[in-house]
């Protein structure tokens, strides 16, 4: 063998024997000492004051009391986290002759009806659009702004629907279109 050889030959026993060594002592180390659980059991048996009793009888009222206990379940869950919604407060819904009563408003008026029918749309030589209007016997014809029966205003004319004012209260209302389908 060679010196180089010898040498690391010699250091890796070295190596070992220190290993070796090291973990005999830790092993003698850990075992020799007492376990700590029983260090803490001393030293809370050394620190334990019995409590003062003044009267060391078994209560009998007060566990007869307990044992006639009637379990009352709650609302809450106990497997979650949040608690349940308050009950709902009674609302107050005032009613004739309280002094807070508003009485409701009344109905709206029923939607205008034109007594008139609407059967056709055309437009004048100025191109402005006329409205045909028929009361069974009589055709009326109406532009834009003109007065019909004395009671109504046409504000708009298409060719699906009329649109007109009552004069005298301002309501506004449409006439749809009737087609009355080819003559025969």
């Amino acid at each position: 063998m060679r010196p180089d050889e010898m040498k690391n030959k010699k250091n890796a026993e070295m190596a070992v024997l220190a290993g070796l060594m090291l973990t005999g002592s830790s092993i003698w180390y850990f075992y020799s000492r007492p376990p700590a659980q029983a260090v803490r059991a001393s030293t809370v048996a050394a620190n334990y004051k019995p409590m003062k009793v003044e009267n060391p009888q078994i209560h009998w009222g007060r566990l007869k009391e307990a044992q006639n206990t009637e379990y009352k379940p709650s609302p809450r869950d106990i497997f979650r986290r949040d608690l349940p919604a308050p009950p709902p407060k009674p609302v107050h819904v005032p009613g004739p002759g309280d002094s807070d009563y508003v009485p409701p408003p009344p109905p709206p008026p029923p939607p205008l009806q034109f007594p008139l029918k609407y059967f056709g749309e055309g437009k004048a030589e100025s191109g402005s659009p006329r409205a045909f209007l028929t009361d069974g016997d009589t055709v009326h014809i109406a532009a834009e702004g003109d007065i019909v029966l004395g009671r109504y205003r046409i504000i708009k004319i298409n060719h699906r629907s009329l649109e007109f004012e009552e004069i005298s209260s301002g309501r506004q209302g449409t006439a749809r279109l009737e087609d009355e389908g080819p003559p025969i």
